[in-house]
């Protein structure tokens, strides 16, 4: 099985302006290279580590557990590749994308972690493409996971759901991590 880190926003649309506004983008020599969101004034959470310009907004993450459900409706974002291969567009992008069922994930991934959660891709022609790594995974106002893995960097679209990495599974080390800042 061979994972390919990070992902981009297929079939999304453009994200309207003013919104999402906890979204950042790493860049190295002025273009994109992958995506986080913003947990506190001093934090970015993500695949790596970057800095941000003036205008922000502090994105919600999980108090405890997440508690997503199978089919529930959640969005992902970033500005990632909207093709395999292709380049990556200069808008944030966004898109619609729906929990799958862990027992229906494990069954095409094989061996998960139990700190992963599926949505998008499998069934499906939504979800994120390489680019979009350390992009939000978010249902109903709270970032519940962080964009991951896909499969093969193969975005048009594969049989495979794309992976987050739970972030309510990592709640005392970031809650730790955000207490010694303040």
């Amino acid at each position: 099985m061979f994972l390919a880190l990070g992902s981009e926003i297929i079939n999304g649309n453009k994200a309207p302006e003013n919104t999402l506004l906890y979204m950042a983008s790493l860049q190295v020599n002025g273009r994109h290279n992958c995506g986080g969101f913003l947990v506190s004034k001093d934090f970015v959470m993500t695949a790596a580590h970057f800095q941000l310009g003036n205008r922000m907004q502090l994105a919600k993450i999980p108090r405890s557990a997440a508690n997503v459900k199978d089919n529930q409706k959640c969005r992902v974002a970033g500005w990632g590749f909207t093709r395999t291969g292709n380049g990556a567009p200069n808008d944030l992008r966004m898109v619609d994308v729906s929990i799958i069922n862990q027992q229906v994930c494990r069954s095409r991934w094989g061996r998960l972690p139990a700190n992963i959660i599926c949505a998008g891709g499998y069934g499906t022609n939504k979800g994120f493409c390489q680019g979009d790594s350390g992009g939000p995974l978010e249902c109903n106002g709270i970032v519940v996971g962080i964009v991951s893995f896909n499969r093969n960097a193969i975005c048009d679209y594969p049989d495979f759901p794309n992976g987050y990495t739970d972030i309510s599974k990592y709640l005392p080390w970031i809650n730790q991590i955000l207490r010694s800042k303040d």
